[in-house]
C-alpha cells in the first residue's frame, strides 16, 4: 500500500507539473519593470541546460542509411505556457561520436530533410529548426496553411499536424501570427513576455534562445559528440548564426550566409544597443566564414568589411560571388560545409584569405589590384572584380543599388606568385569596390544541400579577399583618372565574356548581365538594341530587360541570324511595353523566361520560350545601333 501511494503522489506531482503555470518560468520577471539594457544583462543567468527537453518524437523513417526524425523540444516555459520547437533531426546509422550541425533556415523557408540527409552523407548529425513552424519532410509537410490550422487550432482536421508553439508568445515569421509583430519589435503587447519595452519582447531574441535549446538537443543524442557543434543558415538565419555563435560558447564553428553582417541602425536604440548584428558579432570568438555574394540586399558586402573588423575570432574566412544576390552556385556554397570539415571534423584545410593590395598613385592615373593567394593548394584562377555602384561616407546603400551593381572583371597578369590587374574607372565622381576571388580545385566532388536545399555538387571552391572601399575624395586626392569611355558595343562574347554575367543555373546556358545599369553602356539617344545569334537547330530565345522581354524566332541551321529590338518590342506580363532605355538595369539572355507583374495577391504571369533544342546557341555584338539593318530580323 504504501509503495503504490508513493507511486501515486510521484504521478500527482508529475502531472502537476505538467500543468500550465505549475512550472517556474525560463526567464524571470523583470524587477520594478526595468528591462534588460545591455547585451550582457539579457542573457544573465539563463542556462539552456537547466530545463528538461521533453522530446516528442512526431516520425521516424530511414533513408539511404540515414536515420530522420520529424521532434519537436521544449524551448521553455513563459507567461505560464510551455513553448516547444518542431524541427527534422538525423544521422548516419550506426554512427557515434559524430559531429552535428544546427542549421535556421531563413525567412519564408522550411526545416527540410534534405539539409539533414545530404548532412548526414558528409558524416554529422543535423537538426534544422522550424523555428516559423514549416516543415518538409516525407510524409510531414507542414506548409503556411497547416501553420494557420494550428494557430486556429482546427485540430481535427485531416491536413493538421503539430509543429511549433511559441505558446503565448510569437516567434514565427512571413507571417508572424500577430500582424502588428515584427523584427524590430520590442514594445509590449499581448503576445509579447514583458509587459514594458523590453528586447525579452523581441522575435530574434527568442529564436536564438530557441537555437541555444537546439544545441543543447543536439550534444544530449547519444550519437553526438557535444564538444563539436557548429552552427549555419541563410537569410535570416544567417543573421540567427550571428545571434546564437555570440551567445553561446558551445559552438565552435559557423558559417552565416546572406545575413548576420547589416541588420545595424535601426532606429530603435534598445534594439540597436542589444540585438543589432555589430553586438553580436564583437562577441564572436570561435572560426567564422561568411558567404556573402557580392550584390545581396540583406548582408551587404560594405558591411561584411566591417564584421571582418569587429570579430574577434582570428580565424575567418569570406566568400562573395559576383554579382549574385540572396543565393549561390556551388563553388561558393560549398564553402560552408568544407569550414565544418575543418574545425569539426579535421578532414579539410583551408588556404588562408587571399592578400590584397589596392595602388591609387600610378603614372597612368588608372589604379592598380594586386593579389597573393596562398599556394598550399594549386590555384585554377584568380578573378578581380571592381564596381562603382553604391554609396559610402556615411550613407547607407539602397536597395536597387545593392541588387544591381555591375561588377566589371579585371584581367590579371600573374608575376611570380601575384596577380595584378589595371581598373580603368569611367568617373572619378563615385567610390570605388574593388576585391579579388582565387579559385581552388576540390580532390574530389563535394555535395551539398543548397540555401533553398536544391542538392548540388562542387568540383571547386573559391575564396575572396576583403573589398577596398575607396572614396570619391579618395581617388581625387590620389590623382586617379577617368579613362574608362563609353561604349555602343555592350557584349563581344570574346573569351571570358561569362565573367561579367552570371546564373543560378550553370548547367543552362542562360545568362544575366547588369551592365546596362552602368554608365558606360547606357543608350544614346534613339537607340535600338542589336545582337547576332547563331543556332542549330530552330529555336527560340528570350531576351529580358528587367520586368518586360521579348521572344525571337530563330531560324535555325547554323547562320548567323540579326536581330534588332525596340523598347516596344520588349512586353510585360500584361502586354505592356517597356517605356525605354533610361533606367533600365538587368539584361536576360535565355531559352525560356517567366514574367510576373501586379500586386502578389492578383499577380498575372507569362511564360516565354521553352525547351532548347541541339547544341548551346552562339551569340556574337550585343550592342547599341542607331543605324537601321535592312536584312535584320524585327518583331
Amino acid at each position: 500500500m504504501k509503495a503504490r501511494f508513493i507511486v501515486a503522489l510521484l504521478l500527482a506531482f508529475t502531472l502537476a507539473a505538467r500543468l500550465p503555470g505549475a512550472e517556474p518560468e525560463t526567464l524571470p520577471p523583470l524587477k520594478d519593470r526595468e528591462a534588460p539594457s545591455t547585451y550582457e544583462a539579457l542573457w544573465a543567468g539563463y542556462d539552456p541546460r537547466r530545463e528538461p527537453l521533453e522530446i516528442e518524437t512526431l516520425k521516424e523513417w530511414e533513408e539511404e542509411g540515414v536515420v530522420l526524425r520529424v521532434v519537436r523540444y521544449r524551448i521553455g516555459v513563459f507567461k505560464g505556457q510551455r513553448a516547444m520547437m518542431a524541427g527534422v533531426y538525423g544521422f548516419p546509422k550506426g554512427g557515434s561520436k559524430l559531429p552535428a550541425l544546427l542549421n535556421i533556415h531563413g525567412g519564408g523557408q522550411y526545416a527540410d530533410a534534405k539539409a539533414v540527409l545530404t548532412n548526414a552523407k558528409r558524416g554529422y548529425a543535423t537538426l534544422t529548426l522550424a523555428w516559423a513552424g514549416r516543415i518538409a519532410a516525407p510524409g510531414y509537410s507542414v506548409n503556411p496553411e497547416v501553420v494557420q490550422l494550428f494557430w486556429d487550432g482546427k485540430t481535427a482536421d485531416s491536413k493538421y499536424k503539430l509543429t511549433t508553439d511559441w505558446g503565448a508568445l510569437d516567434a514565427y515569421h512571413a507571417p508572424h501570427r500577430n500582424p502588428a509583430n515584427g523584427f524590430a519589435f520590442t514594445k509590449p503587447a499581448a503576445w509579447t513576455l514583458d509587459a514594458v519595452d523590453s528586447p525579452r519582447n523581441n522575435p530574434w531574441f527568442l529564436v536564438t534562445l530557441g537555437a541555444r535549446r537546439g544545441l543543447t538537443f543536439l550534444e544530449q543524442q547519444p550519437e553526438v559528440d557535444g564538444s563539436r557543434l557548429g552552427v549555419y543558415g541563410h537569410s535570416m538565419g544567417g543573421k540567427l548564426t550571428v545571434l546564437t555563435t555570440a551567445a553561446d560558447n558551445r559552438v565552435k564553428a559557423a558559417a552565416p550566409s546572406c545575413g548576420g553582417v547589416s541588420n545595424r541602425a535601426t532606429g530603435n536604440a534598445l534594439y540597436d544597443a542589444i540585438l543589432a548584428d555589430d553586438v553580436s558579432l564583437k562577441r564572436i570568438t570561435c572560426p567564422i566564414i561568411f558567404l556573402s555574394p557580392s550584390n545581396d540586399f540583406h548582408g551587404r558586402i560594405d558591411d561584411l568589411q566591417k564584421a571582418l573588423h569587429e570579430i574577434q575570432s582570428k580565424e575567418w574566412r569570406a566568400t562573395c560571388s559576383p554579382h549574385h544576390n540572396h543565393q549561390d552556385t556551388a563553388p561558393y556554397m560549398i564553402n560552408g560545409l568544407l569550414w565544418m570539415d575543418q574545425h569539426l571534423k579535421g578532414t579539410f584545410t583551408f588556404p588562408q584569405s587571399p592578400q590584397a593590395t589596392l595602388t591609387l598613385q600610378t603614372s597612368s592615373g588608372v589604379p592598380s589590384f594586386s593579389v597573393r593567394p596562398d599556394a598550399s593548394k594549386p590555384v585554377l584562377a584568380v578573378d578581380i572584380y571592381y564596381t562603382q555602384h553604391g554609396q559610402m561616407d556615411g550613407k547607407k546603400d539602397d536597395n536597387e543599388n545593392s541588387r544591381r551593381r555591375f561588377w566589371h572583371h579585371a584581367v590579371a597578369t600573374k608575376s611570380g606568385d601575384t596577380w595584378t590587374a589595371d581598373l580603368p574607372l569611367g568617373s572619378t565622381d563615385r567610390p570605388l569596390w574593388v576585391y579579388a576571388n582565387v579559385v581552388y580545385p576540390l580532390n574530389r566532388p563535394e555535395t551539398g544541400a543548397s540555401y533553398y536545399y536544391r542538392v548540388y555538387t562542387a568540383e571547386s571552391f573559391t575564396l575572396s579577399s576583403p573589398t577596398s572601399l575607396i572614396s570619391s575624395a579618395q581617388l581625387k586626392a590620389n590623382g586617379v583618372r577617368a579613362t574608362l569611355a563609353p561604349s555602343l558595343l555592350i557584349e563581344s562574347f570574346a573569351r571570358g565574356w561569362e565573367k561579367e554575367w552570371f546564373t543560378y543555373k550553370p548547367e543552362e546556358w542562360g545568362r544575366t548581365t547588369h551592365k546596362l545599369h552602368d554608365d558606360r553602356w547606357h543608350a544614346p539617344a534613339n537607340a535600338k538594341l542589336a545582337i547576332e545569334i547563331r543556332s542549330e537547330k530552330p529555336n527560340k530565345v528570350v531576351v529580358g530587360i528587367d520586368a518586360h522581354a521579348a521572344e525571337i524566332q530563330l531560324r535555325g541551321g547554323g547562320e548567323w541570324q540579326s536581330v534588332i529590338l525596340s523598347p516596344a518590342d520588349f512586353k510585360d506580363a500584361v502586354g505592356v511595353s517597356l517605356p525605354g532605355w533610361v533606367g533600365i538595369r538587368s539584361l536576360r539572355l535565355g531559352a525560356a523566361d517567366k514574367l510576373e507583374s501586379g500586386p502578389r495577391n492578383t499577380k498575372q504571369t507569362v511564360q516565354l520560350g521553352g525547351k532548347w533544342e541541339g547544341a548551346p546557341p552562339e551569340f556574337r555584338n550585343l550592342r547599341w545601333t542607331v543605324e537601321s539593318a535592312p536584312q535584320s530580323t524585327r518583331l
